[in-house]
C-alpha cells in the first residue's frame, strides 16, 4: 500500500461481513439483516452473481425457445407452423433482457432495501474477523465483524492444462451464455450439465455443434439412460456427439480453432467451449492470513461454519457440498439463521422445523438439466445406492405409456426410474427424462427428503391425465417386481 492510499483507509465495524453478492451472499445478508444484525456485503463484479448474469438465468432464457419449439413440433396441428429456424437475434435479445444488459441496478436496489451496506471492490480476509476491501479507485476500507464473516464467492470454470489453450481464447460457461451471436461451428468439450445445455441451445440457434466427451456418455452423475436419451436427441438435431474422446491440443489457424483429439482426429471450429469442471473462487481472498490454503474448497460443518474457525462461514459452491444455485440459497438460509442464533448466545437447533443445520446436501439434491428432452433427478442413482451399502431395487417405467405424456404430442420419448430401499421401504432416488419432467422433480424431492414409506405413496393420488401419473406406474412396477 502506498502512503497516499493509506490515508484513505477507513475501518468500520459490523455484526456480519459477507464476501460475495450472488444469490448465496444476498440470502445470507437478507437473513442477518431481518434479525437486526448490521451487515456489510462486498462484491467485486455484479450484484446478483454468476446465476443472474452468466449461468441460470441467461442459459434458461436461451433454452426456453428451443424447448418450446421442440414441444410444438410434436403436436399435430401446430408442428407445420414451427418447422423453420428460430429467430436467433430475438432469442439473444430476450436473453439480454434477463441479464438487464449485464447491469446490476435492480439487484443493488434490492440489496440496499434489506438495509445491508454494499462495498464495491475486491474483498480479502486480512486476519480473523477482518476483511479489507480495495475499491475500484484503489481506496481501502477495513471491515471488522463482531460475529461472523461469510465467504460466498462461488466457483469459476476450470480449464485444462492443454498446449495452445491461451492462444485459442476458449469459451467457458460465461462466454457460452453471453455470446452476442451464434458461431458457425462450435466444439463443446465435456459431458455434464453446462456442456449438454449449451450444445442443445447453440445447435438450435444455428451452430453446427460437435460434443467431445472423454467418458462413456453424457450426464455421468445421473442414471446412464439420462445421458443416452439426451445424446440421441442431440444427434437427431444435427449435433455430432463423440464419446470416449479426449482433447490432446488446440490452436488457432487463420482465425479458426483447430482441435486435435487423442485418437488423432482434427476438428475445425469457430469457437470452443470447455465445460470440464469448476474450481472455488478462493485463490485471492486472503485465506493464508487465517491459516487456510488459498484456492482450496472450504470444509464446513452442517451449519456451514468452517472447520476450526468459529466466526467463519463458507456458503454455496465454495464448500463443494452441492454446486447448484438452489442448494446454495438453501445453505444461505441455514447459515444466516445459525449466525443470528449464535450471535444471540443460543445453541443452534437441529430439530426438523427451523433447523440450523443443512442436511439436504447429502442425499436429496434435486437437479434439472434443461435439454430436449429434460433430465431431472434427486437422491441416489442405483449405482450410488448400492455403493453406499443400501439393499435396493430399481423400477423403470416408459414415460410414453403415461396418458399425460401422450398429450405432449406424437413420438414422446422418456423414462423414469425409482430406486427403493428394500429394508426401509422408502425412496432413495428418482430420475426422470422426457419433455416436461422438470416440474415433476419436486414431488420426488419431497418423497426422498421426507423418507415417505412406499406404502403411503399409494395414497398420494396423481391427477389424470398428467405426467405425474408416472408415480402410480412406478409403484405398480415395484409391487409387481
Amino acid at each position: 500500500m502506498t502512503e497516499t492510499q493509506s490515508t484513505h483507509t477507513e475501518t468500520t465495524a459490523y455484526d456480519v461481513v459477507v464476501i460475495g453478492a450472488g444469490p448465496v451472499g444476498e440470502n445470507v445478508a437478507d437473513r442477518t439483516r431481518a434479525a437486526g444484525l448490521s451487515t456489510a456485503v462486498v462484491e467485486s463484479e455484479l450484484v446478483g452473481g454468476e446465476c443472474s448474469y452468466w449461468a441460470c438465468m441467461p442459459s434458461k432464457a436461451l433454452l426456453r425457445p428451443v424447448l418450446a419449439r421442440a414441444d410444438a413440433r410434436r403436436l399435430p396441428g401446430l408442428s407445420a407452423s414451427v418447422q423453420g429456424p428460430l429467430d436467433t437475434a430475438a432469442v439473444l435479445a430476450r436473453r439480454d433482457s434477463f441479464t438487464s444488459g449485464w447491469k446490476d441496478d435492480g439487484q443493488v436496489r434490492w440489496l440496499e432495501g434489506t438495509g445491508a451496506d454494499l462495498y464495491r471492490g475486491r474483498g480479502r480476509l486480512s486476519g480473523p474477523r477482518t476483511v479489507t476491501v480495495t475499491g475500484p479507485d484503489g481506496r481501502e476500507s477495513v471491515l471488522t465483524a463482531r460475529h461472523a464473516v461469510a465467504v460466498c464467492t462461488g466457483s469459476r470454470a476450470l480449464l485444462p492444462d492443454l498446449p495452445g489453450l491461451d492462444e485459442v481464447r476458449p469459451w467457458t460457461s460465461r462466454e457460452a451464455t453471453s455470446a452476442p451471436s451464434a458461431p458457425g461451428r462450435l466444439v463443446v468439450v465435456g459431458g455434464g450439465v453446462v456442456a449438454t445445455e449449451m450444445a442443445c441451445a447453440w445447435q438450435a440457434l444455428g451452430s453446427q455443434v460437435t460434443v467431445l466427451v472423454r467418458g462413456d456418455g453424457l450426464l455421468g452423475r445421473m442414471e446412464p439412460f439420462a445421458g443416452e436419451l439426451v445424446a440421441e436427441a442431440l444427434t437427431e438435431a444435427g449435433a455430432d456427439v463423440r464419446t470416449g474422446t479426449s482433447v490432446k491440443a488446440v490452436s488457432r489457424e487463420n482465425g479458426a480453432v483447430v482441435v486435435l483429439t487423442g485418437s488423432g482426429d482434427r476438428i475445425e471450429a469457430d469457437e470452443i467451449l470447455f465445460a470440464t469442471g469448476r474450481a472455488p473462487r478462493t485463490d485471492d481472498i486472503g485465506l493464508e492470513t487465517i491459516g487456510l490454503e488459498p484456492g482450496s474448497w472450504l470444509d464446513v460443518d452442517d451449519s456451514l461454519r468452517v472447520t476450526g474457525h468459529d466466526w467463519l462461514y463458507a456458503v454455496g459452491d465454495v464448500n463443494h457440498r452441492a454446486l447448484l444455485t438452489h442448494q446454495g440459497k438453501y445453505q444461505a438460509r441455514i447459515a444466516g439463521a445459525a449466525i443470528v442464533t449464535r450471535a444471540a448466545g443460543e445453541p443452534v437447533r437441529t430439530e426438523k422445523w427451523g433447523a440450523h443445520t443443512a442436511t439436504a446436501d447429502h442425499a436429496a439434491v434435486p437437479q434439472v438439466v434443461f435439454t430436449d428432452p429434460e433430465a431431472a433427478s434427486v437422491g441416489l442413482t442405483l449405482a450410488e445406492a448400492e455403493q453406499a451399502g443400501h439393499r435396493v431395487r430399481a423400477v423403470d417405467v416408459d414415460l410414453s405409456s403415461v396418458a399425460g405424456a401422450s398429450l405432449y404430442g406424437d413420438g414422446y420419448r422418456g423414462r423414469a426410474r425409482m430406486v427403493v430401499d428394500l429394508e426401509d421401504e422408502i425412496v432413495r432416488g428418482v430420475t426422470l427424462v422426457g419433455p416436461g419432467v422438470g416440474e415433476l422433480i419436486h414431488a420426488a424431492t419431497v418423497a426422498v427428503t421426507g423418507r415417505v414409506p412406499v406404502g403411503r405413496l399409494w395414497h398420494a393420488v396423481p391427477s389424470y391425465p398428467t405426467i405425474s401419473e408416472v408415480w402410480l406406474r412406478l409403484l405398480e412396477a415395484y409391487r409387481d417386481a
